[in-house]
């Protein structure tokens, strides 16, 4: 497992910014998790570290919130997250993953940017299921790359309100089959080894807290600052990976 002492102070916080974003409460903190561990190792092992405590994660928050998901939204995107995988696992080395963090970050402020500069009426119509699924492929193959599949998954989401809970819910339930099904490409494409799986060992005790803590606050939070945490949780997601791509 990795020793280095300035690893684990990075990615404690990482862990913990995951799994507030597994909670749906902290949506959009969680793709700064991998850019934040990948300061010290490559973000190919970060990503690596990172998905057995993501199949932690998710099963917290799938057994705490399964019953609220929206299933329609569900049927809707989890074909198109899967799409996105096979695609992320059969163009995996053709892409650098700095590359991947440019295009998510630019999209996502430019969604902010878009809901700032013209908000939606409280009577616009729910976006084109068309454009859902165009979101939830690419929400499947920036998660394959680098586990930032919220922001383009969001960008689809957040326009139709939905109460904190659904929302929290189906966001869980969404990237718990899509992280499941990254396993096994990531040991095909030998990503994951017993060094990784050893450093994901230790950090596992950390997986759950985020989980719980944000499950906790999305049912007593007022549906309008939930959103506004949202919000900028992909402001600063969107900025980061933005960064990263372009220094």
């Amino acid at each position: 497992m990795i020793t280095d002492p300035w690893f684990y102070a990075a990615a404690i916080p990482a862990v913990l910014l995951m799994g507030l974003s597994k909670s749906g409460f902290g949506a959009g903190f969680g793709s700064l998790a991998t850019p934040l561990m990948a300061l010290s190792i490559t973000v190919p092992q970060a990503a690596a570290i990172m998905l057995p405590l993501l199949l932690v994660m998710d099963a917290v928050g799938v057994k705490a919130l399964f019953q609220q998901r929206d299933k329609a939204l569900i049927r809707l995107l989890l074909p198109a997250g899967l799409l996105g995988t096979l695609l992320g696992t059969l163009s995996f080395g053709l892409l650098q993953p700095k590359t991947v963090a440019g295009i998510v970050g630019g999209l996502t402020l430019l969604f902010l940017a878009q809901r700032l500069l013209f908000p939606p009426r409280a009577d616009a119509p729910p976006p084109p299921r068309w454009l859902g699924f165009v979101l939830g492929i690419a929400s499947g193959f920036t998660s394959f790359v680098a586990h930032a599949g919220a922001p383009p998954v969001s960008a689809y989401v957040l326009p139709l309100r939905l109460p904190p809970l659904i929302f929290t819910a189906t966001m869980a339930t969404f990237f718990a089959v899509v992280n499941l099904s990254k396993w096994i490409p990531y040991a095909f494409l030998g990503l994951i080894d017993m060094r990784n799986l050893g450093t994901s060992l230790v950090l596992m005790p950390f997986a759950p807290v985020g989980v719980w803590i944000g499950i906790r606050l999305a049912k007593r939070i007022q549906p309008t600052l939930f959103y506004r945490l949202v919000y900028v949780g992909m402001f600063l997601t969107g900025a980061k990976l933005l960064y990263d791509a372009l220094r």
